[in-house]
């Protein structure tokens, strides 16, 4: 039978740990060791051991609490767990037992006496306060120690979020002004590039590899690309720290959508994807920030063309619901797991093997810094509305596809 008979053993001091654990297993238990208060109560409910040895002095949650927890979850309530701790001061033992405990054994252990000791406590024998009056004194001691060591953590809780708020705000800041630092030399260069690719006498073609025009024309996709990287980035940091700015004016959604498809034209993509219109041009005019709920589709837009096949289809629909507008964008792509369709938004969320990342937004399966779609939630929200997904999940060969809605309040647009 004492083959069959579990101990879980919850001890920080490596040395303690092996001794009683050769100890015991020596007389045939089978002895489980952990050396922390959380953990011991996750392993306790999945191992539901017969015994539980319970050092006092331990990390996070002391011995006393975690007993006092493991009287509270169904199952392990009438669980025997034994102080084996060096705590023996006067009212130390007490202290255990009006914490939950059953018993008490103090360290260092007597070897040859312990799997005694630890025989009759699964046989069912108990050490109790003898006096009531005592008994009531030391569970009122123990409540005011918990309620003590409560505000002990609130206090250093208090304490770590404001310093991480302090550093959140560092961070976004030095974001904010890196990214600006960055703008200002890409915008240099972009500005530039284009006067260079605009002049009729660069000799050469985009299609001729080498040629002063196909590096000036690679020169400015590679800056267009990389000044929407930071963008994005300067994006998160504003939608975290609630600082994303709008200015309301009237936007017209479908010479906003058709902006995007040109710019994903125009960034080389070549995959022969069937870009479907319908019901844009019925679309009131929205008040909005034309340049944010710009990148707003184009996030939604291009991570469509990044999950669909060569030769697939995006249709893109527009409709008015009373004061509301409604875009979809569906594609006949592979799909997205049920589990991931609220963490897609998520900023950093990525679902593709990092291992195999590409910097192409548009080709297949291709990638990107994971925050896209959490800056076109955060622009959405920002103006009111909202966006989610919904598709019957992945399947690289079935292709069930996904459906973006973006439904966003009409506003006060004059006529």
């Amino acid at each position: 039978m004492e083959q069959a008979i579990k101990i879980l053993y919850v001890e920080d001091d490596p040395s303690s740990e092996v001794l009683v654990r050769r100890v015991l297993e020596s007389e045939g238990f089978q002895v489980i060791t952990t050396a922390d208060g959380l953990s011991a109560i996750e392993i306790a409910k999945q191992e539901s051991p017969d015994l539980i040895l319970m050092d006092i002095n331990i990390s996070g949650l002391d011995g006393y609490e975690v007993t006092t927890r493991l009287r509270t979850i169904e199952g392990l309530r009438q669980v025997p767990v034994v102080a084996v701790t060096a705590a023996t001061l006067q009212g130390d033992r007490e202290r255990a037992l009006a914490a939950g405990c059953i018993g008490y054994i103090s360290k260092p252990i007597d070897v040859d006496g312990f799997p005694s000791q630890v025989r009759s406590f699964l046989c069912g024998n108990r050490e109790e306060i003898e006096s009531p009056e005592e008994k009531a004194e030391y569970l009122v001691e123990y409540s005011h120690r918990l309620v003590d060591r409560l505000e002990e953590k609130i206090r250093e809780l208090e304490k770590s979020n404001t310093e991480l708020q302090r550093l959140d705000k560092m961070k976004t800041d030095f974001i904010v002004i890196a990214g600006h630092e960055l703008r200002t030399p890409i915008t240099a260069i972009y500005g530039y590039a284009q006067i260079l690719e605009y002049n009729s006498e660069l000799p050469g073609s985009v299609q001729e590899v080498g040629s002063p025009r196909y590096i000036v024309d690679r020169m400015v996709e590679a800056t267009w690309r990389l000044n929407r990287v930071i963008g994005d980035i300067l994006n998160v940091a504003l939608i975290d720290a609630d600082k994303l700015d709008l200015s309301k004016e009237p936007v017209v959604l479908k010479s906003l959508v058709y902006k995007v498809l040109e710019d994903i034209e125009r960034s080389g993509s070549d995959r022969k994807l069937d870009f479907r219109i319908k019901g844009l041009e019925e679309l009131p005019s929205v008040m909005g920030d034309s340049t944010r709920l710009y990148e707003a589709m184009w996030n939604v837009i291009t991570n469509a063309v990044k999950y669909t096949p060569d030769g697939g289809r995006i249709w893109i629909i527009g409709r008015q619901i009373e004061n509301t507008v409604q875009i979809a964008v569906q594609d006949s792509g592979i799909g997205i797991q049920p589990d991931d369709q609220e963490r897609i938004f998520d900023r950093f969320y990525v679902l593709h093997d990092t291992n195999l990342h590409r910097s192409s937004k548009t080709a297949f399966k291709g990638g990107g810094l994971g925050v896209g779609l959490a800056v076109a939630r955060g622009i959405i929200e920002g103006h009111g509305g909202r966006i989610w997904v919904e598709s019957e999940g992945h399947d690289e060969e079935r292709l069930p596809g996904s459906t973006f809605h973006i439904l966003l309040p009409i506003g006060n647009v004059s006529t």
